[in-house]
């Protein structure tokens, strides 16, 4: 592959997170020459999804020391004596203390699991055609040999030895035989098998299916399970950059339907729209009055600054004192509409975030937030998409060496890759993780803690168990972060039927596991045979079934004079921050945009096919057949699929 590269380019990016990805669509649709090259073999970094064998080889990955050597030692001889080396990293340092558990019963899913899923990520350097070989025979056979749309549980139940579940099984089908070779029987008989028949059916409704170990790894791949959790603001930077650019046309959202407050050791829903305060019915008529008052004035408290002037050095949670809101509404504004720290936010970030929520609400629904379906690491994969349509150029697999630097005028010059192949560009942009120790020596990185667990049940059941939400629960003790909670159903694209994907996020004060635990304790039933014997409110709990910590690092809001010794023309971009939005992503693919290309729109909108003018050449090649790309259909399609989003500006 390195030999066809070529050796010059406007702009290389290291990275596929979400803010390289935005810079190098950018870039692209300006019409500049792109380079998008990563180490790893998927896109995204810390913003990708996986499926669930695709996250047991990440996790493994993440658990090993090894380090990569280099593949070429020549690469050395390409620098000049007058040039230097920044030496960029080769394994990503940026997750530490990974620790999964399986809570559901294993019944034997070693074989199914380690197998199929562990053997995925083939060692450094080995060629996509070798990986493309192995993976149908290893993962889409399990999923061939299941019924589609069929219960899972229900198949596994035909199949059983136990002649008592078998029996069960066949009921219908024994009873129809009966029918028609014995006309005798008698009418008392048949009605007491249709009774046995109804009791079963009313047993089997009531309880949540029994999910196995080594059924999640046969669905495998129908889990899209994200590295980091946010949801879309559908007022927010990310949403209008996707409708103002276009790129909405290769994705699809779904609504997040509820948001959700843990007060008194309970969960419930919180209204938040004008018709949800009226009719909710845990407000009382005063309290109803008391929390539409004080949201309309959010809404407008910068033309009542008499309002909060006396407050602005007090915390959010002081001035909600001073607002005659009941200790309930205190708690609704603070963590469930303004999804604010209780200690540190101060009164003016309060209304402003409070301000935000509001503004959103109806634009797409009753809450104010959108969630992509496959998961949010789709968002990446859809900017690469736009960029590789205007010509850049992507290499997954395929990690760079070094950035090489001019001594005299001290900027950089080129790249060199593991093939040892030398490739010049004006701009370089780089992820984080690449920058080496030395570079980062000055840098304090905060953690985020990161749990994800798969369930049985909702975290509050309702008539629908197609349900979006978004809880966030109080810290447990004095000192230590909110936990923010996003509970994803099955009609996302990211669990198997009858399961639950829930995510767990706060800013790190010690491991993941230590941070998160005690709320997953809280919320949910981690060993289901254990906890029968104890209270039956452990009983309503959800169960775990499996479930991963792990802690991220938060690289967000650093200066780039930080950083030791990088040239001026190489920009860095963060990973993932604590915020539920992606506005800080944004934001710093624009700033780092407009310092490169100040001239040039940020991410404009595509040319309509009927508007662009062909030259002569193009028509005749586009009339021989040679201008007659797979890409087209799809992109239409992809169009339509995403109205939900666009059709407020179409």
């Amino acid at each position: 592959m390195a030999d066809n590269l070529p050796s010059e380019f406007d702009v290389v990016v290291i990275g596929t997170g979400l803010p390289e990805s935005i810079i190098a669509a950018a870039c692209a649709r300006s019409g500049q020459r792109v380079l998008h090259v990563d180490s790893r073999n998927y896109y995204g970094g810390n913003w990708a999804s996986f499926s669930f064998s695709g996250l047991l080889s990440w996790i493994k990955e993440n658990q090993q020391n090894t380090d990569i050597k280099d593949e070429c030692e020549d690469w050395r001889k390409l620098i000049l004596e007058n040039e230097e080396v920044i030496s960029l990293n080769k394994k990503d340092k940026t997750i530490q203390h990974v620790e999964a558990f399986c809570f559901g019963d294993e019944d034997a899913a070693e074989d199914v699991e380690e197998a199929g899923a562990l053997a995925r990520v083939p060692a450094f350097g080995a060629s996509v055609a070798e990986e493309g070989a192995e993976e149908p025979e290893k993962e889409c056979s399990p999923l061939e040999s299941s019924v589609p749309g069929a219960e899972n549980w229900e198949s596994e139940k035909a199949t059983s030895t136990d002649p008592a579940s078998a029996a069960e099984g066949n009921i219908t089908e024994i009873n129809s035989e009966n029918e028609s070779s014995h006309n005798t029987a008698s009418g008392e008989s048949t009605l007491e098998l249709g009774k046995t028949e109804a009791a079963l059916s009313e047993v089997s409704a009531q309880e949540p299916k029994k999910i196995t170990y080594s059924q999640i790894v046969r669905e495998g791949r129908r889990f899209n399970i994200d590295l980091v959790s946010k949801l879309l603001y559908s007022r927010g930077l990310l949403i209008e950059l996707l409708i103002k650019s276009n790129v909405s046309r290769y994705a699809e959202f779904k609504n997040a339907t509820r948001i959700l407050a843990f007060r008194e050791g309970k969960v419930e829903q919180v209204p938040c729209s004008r018709a949800d305060v009226f009719n909710s019915r845990q407000l009382a008529m005063v309290e109803k009055r008391m929390l539409m008052k004080f949201l309309t004035f959010c809404l407008e408290y910068e033309q009542h600054p008499e309002e909060y002037q006396d407050y602005k050095n007090s915390t959010f949670a002081q001035f909600l004192k001073t607002r005659k809101l009941t200790p309930s509404l205190q708690h609704f504004v603070l963590h469930s509409i303004a999804m604010v720290s209780e200690n540190d936010c101060n009164t003016l970030e309060g209304l402003q975030a409070t301000r935000k929520f509001l503004q959103c609400l109806g634009r797409y629904g009753n809450t104010p937030f959108l969630f992509p379906l496959y998961g949010q690491g789709e968002i990446p994969q859809c900017f690469c998409r736009m960029c590789a349509v205007f010509g850049g150029i992507y290499c997954l697999r395929h990690s760079v060496q070094c950035l090489v630097v001019d001594k005299e005028s001290g900027r950089c010059k080129a790249v060199v890759d593991h093939f040892g192949q030398r490739i010049s560009a004006s701009y370089f942009i780089v992820e984080d993780s690449y920058l080496s120790e030395s570079v980062c020596v000055n840098v304090c990185y905060r953690q985020l803690s990161r749990a994800v667990l798969i369930t049985d049940q909702s975290v509050l059941k309702t008539d629908s168990e197609q349900q979006v939400s978004i809880l966030t629960v109080p810290p447990v003790d004095l000192g230590q972060p909110a936990v923010c909670v996003i509970e994803l159903c099955s009609s996302t694209m990211t669990c198997m039927k009858d399961t639950y994907l829930v995510h767990l996020t706060c800013p790190s004060t010690k491991t993941a596991r230590e941070d998160l635990e005690p709320v997953v304790r809280k919320l949910f039933s981690l060993n289901a045979e254990t906890e029968k014997e104890t209270e039956g409110e452990e009983l309503e709990k959800p169960r775990v079934l499996w479930a991963v910590y792990f802690n991220m690092r938060d690289s967000s809001g650093i200066d780039k004079n930080s950083y030791s010794g990088l040239p001026s023309n190489v920009y860095v971009c963060s990973g993932p921050d604590s915020a539920l939005g992606n506005d800080c992503a944004v934001k710093q693919a624009e700033t780092i945009f407009q310092e490169m290309f100040p001239t040039e729109e940020f991410c404009p909108a595509p040319p309509n096919p009927e508007d662009i003018i062909y030259d002569e050449d193009e028509i005749a090649s586009e009339e021989t057949g040679f201008n007659n790309s797979p890409e087209t259909k799809p992109e239409s399609s992809l169009q339509e699929s995403s109205s939900r989003v666009t059709h407020e500006h179409s």
